[in-house]
Order: C-alpha cells, then sequence, then structure tokens
C-alpha cells in the first residue's frame, strides 16, 4: 500500500512557491522582473508566490522560472521536513 501525506504535512505547491520566492530575492530582482524574464505576467508571478494565491503551472514555467533564477530546477521542489 502506498502512503500518501496529507496537505497539512507537505503541500508541494507551497514549497515550489516558497522556494521561488527564495531564489527570486537571492537573486535580488522583483516579481515584475521576473515575470518578464519568464514571459508570464506580473500578476501570474504575484498568484504563485502568494500564500493565498491559486498554485497552478506547468513543468515548462518551472524550468523558464528555474532558468531566470539561475538554478537547478531541482532547487525548486526541495522542502523542510
Amino acid at each position: 500500500m502506498v502512503s500518501v501525506m496529507n496537505e497539512s504535512e507537505f503541500n508541494l505547491y507551497e514549497a515550489i512557491a516558497s522556494n521561488i520566492k527564495k531564489y527570486r530575492k537571492e537573486a535580488n530582482i522583483t516579481q515584475a522582473e521576473l515575470s518578464e524574464r519568464v514571459g508570464v505576467s506580473h500578476e501570474f508571478i504575484r498568484r504563485i508566490e502568494s500564500k493565498k494565491g491559486i498554485k497552478t503551472f506547468s513543468v515548462d514555467t518551472l524550468y523558464k522560472i528555474s532558468i531566470a533564477l539561475n538554478t537547478d530546477i531541482g532547487n525548486l521542489f526541495k522542502f523542510d521536513k
């Protein structure tokens, strides 16, 4: 049987959103600059980073974000247990 964590234990989208914000700040770029580099709207980046925002994005978008942030895409999936 496969055990799946419930939402209170781990939320992948929240971890990714937190990491995007972290690496964006480390790169010293604004949400607007990131959105321009990725080719999405500023509102889209704002929603991704917002704790209450809707988290729907493609792997392609995550890849573009990782390139814009000059970080390995795997770093966006890291989380603290």
